[in-house]
């Protein structure tokens, strides 16, 4: 394996499938038996997931619904939601999970603690960590990039529905071309839009590399952390 230890970070929208809201078992299924490959080859694997099919803090904001802050805690609420859910579906394919939260509610989940999260990974635990960074305004990226940073990560693998960076939108414009690999500096300058600033100024100053690929392929999430050239990568 070419990487030990993986940061895995899915956005929610990724569990909708071809649905239009919420979760679905197919792609869940799915992810879980990827997952359950790669630790089976012994890796150890950490993963953040949003809450976009759920509820998204800004939508809250521009719907009038509630204040930023106040928006952003539900989102927070919708990850814990998608956590619950694929650790689920990892223990029915006989994975050892532990899901770690930044906001304490202890019926469902332990309290994030660094020291109890790496320990869990040298066990051989999957560990989801829930709630983002637990802090309004800082997005599901940012808690990532964070978490990644905070367990000692060899790479953030970032899991969409498009199989790299681009140089321009692959859906909108046909003569976009992926970069195979791109330096922190070159996204800068390009303006491509990987993650938010805020994660990503955390990878590059900490020198963690980054790479973006399509996790709806079989095997790609293996593919990647034993090194071969899938998605993007940037270092």
């Amino acid at each position: 394996m070419k990487y030990k230890r993986v940061l895995l970070k899915l956005s929610g929208e990724a569990l909708m499938g071809e649905k239009e809201y919420g979760i679905d078992p197919k792609i869940l299924e799915q992810y879980a038996v990827d997952i359950k490959t790669v630790v089976d080859a012994g890796a150890e694997v950490a993963i953040v997931i949003g809450g976009g099919n759920i509820f998204r803090g800004v939508q809250g904001v521009q719907g009038g619904l509630v204040d930023r802050a106040q928006g952003d805690y539900m989102g927070m609420l919708a990850t814990v939601i998608n956590a619950m859910a694929l650790q689920g579906a990892l223990e029915r394919v006989a994975v050892k999970t532990r899901l770690l939260s930044a906001i304490k509610m202890e019926q469902i989940c332990e309290p994030f603690i660094r020291r109890r999260a790496m320990r869990h990974l040298e066990k051989g635990r999957v560990v989801i960590f829930g709630a983002g960074t637990g802090n309004p305004y800082f997005t599901t990226d940012t808690a990532a990039s964070l978490r990644a940073v905070e367990i000692e990560a060899n790479v953030v693998l970032k899991g969409t529905r498009v199989d790299g960076i681009y140089t321009a939108d692959p859906e909108k414009d046909p003569k976009a071309t992926r970069y195979e690999k791109i330096s922190f500096t070159e996204v800068y300058e390009k303006g491509l839009n990987v993650m938010d600033m805020t994660a990503f100024t955390l990878c590059q100053e900490n020198k963690l590399p980054i790479i973006v690929f399509d996790m709806n392929n079989r095997d790609n999430f293996l593919k990647v952390v034993q090194g071969e050239k899938v998605g993007t990568l940037v270092s």
